[in-house]
């Protein structure tokens, strides 16, 4: 079983959703990042994404687009970004690390290349934000090979007939993209997300996690009472780089983030 299968079950097994945290790798520099991580697991994240940092992220906000400008800044490279995940595996073995980037940066090298060694330094998923399941050959049989699993997105605007297309191929957990836009910017309505959810675990067993709009305990608590995960990203980013990069500050914010995870389920029933 992977990783992310342990955990997913485990945390389900428990009665709870999971805590997925995101970082920027190289914000504000590679030499900074391993404490960042060390200090976001020990306030309590289940899961880390970990971004690849990217010149055009059409996929994120103001916060991780200024985030990767500080990373790119910073000389960080795809081999920094797999030279974290590889100290971190040897830290936390037990923690499930996902790279989440652009197609750009993974492909350059090639697919068989990156996905070998994703593999080598204990990465256990990554989702391509702008690879859609019809480019699935430029990558997914790559990582398939490697062992790795490919997290698919889906939006508000995926129906039911564009939804067999993306959880062909896809591993781990599905990402709901919980608005139509970028990320940090909005939030969806709960009653909207709770649909959401409802229409993904009625056409898939993988677990289902959300992001792109949550920002406080509050919302992720709300998240977390009907999603298998919840995805905080520019929040996080947004405390790191008011602190000048203090792991401190991120692992404050995930503290209390995990808290109002760890508790949204108590006393509702399943």
């Amino acid at each position: 079983m992977s990783r992310l299968a342990a955990t997913f079950e485990r945390l389900h097994n428990e009665g709870r959703s999971a805590l997925i945290a995101f970082v920027t790798a190289g914000d504000p520099d590679p030499a900074h990042t391993p404490a960042i991580l060390d200090a976001i697991v020990a306030g309590g994240a289940d899961v880390i994404e970990l971004g690849m940092p990217f010149t055009d992220p059409m996929a994120d906000g103001p916060a991780i687009q200024a985030a990767n400008i500080r990373a790119l800044a910073a000389g960080t490279r795809t081999a920094d970004v797999l030279a974290i995940a590889r100290g971190f595996r040897e830290r936390h073995p037990e923690v499930p690390l996902v790279l989440m980037g652009y197609a750009n940066p993974m492909l350059a090298r090639g697919a068989d290349a990156f996905a070998v060694a994703c593999a080598e330094a204990g990465v256990d998923g990554v989702i391509c934000v702008d690879l859609p399941p019809e480019e699935d050959a430029a990558l997914g049989p790559a990582l398939r090979a490697a062992g790795l699993d490919l997290v698919r997105l889906a939006t508000p605007t995926t129906d039911a007939v564009r939804l067999p297309a993306v959880l062909a191929g896809a591993s781990g957990f599905v990402y709901y993209v919980s608005v139509a836009g970028i990320t940090g910017t909005a939030q969806a309505a709960v009653g909207s997300i709770d649909e959401a959810v409802a229409r993904l675990k009625a056409a898939t067993a993988l677990p289902v996690a959300v992001g792109f709009g949550v920002r406080t305990p509050e919302q992720a608590a709300a998240v977390a009472r009907v999603a298998d995960g919840v995805v905080v990203g520019s929040a996080i980013v947004e405390a790191l780089a008011a602190a000048g990069g203090d792991p401190q500050a991120g692992a404050t914010l995930v503290a209390q983030l995990s808290a109002a995870v760890r508790g949204a389920r108590v006393g509702v029933a399943a």
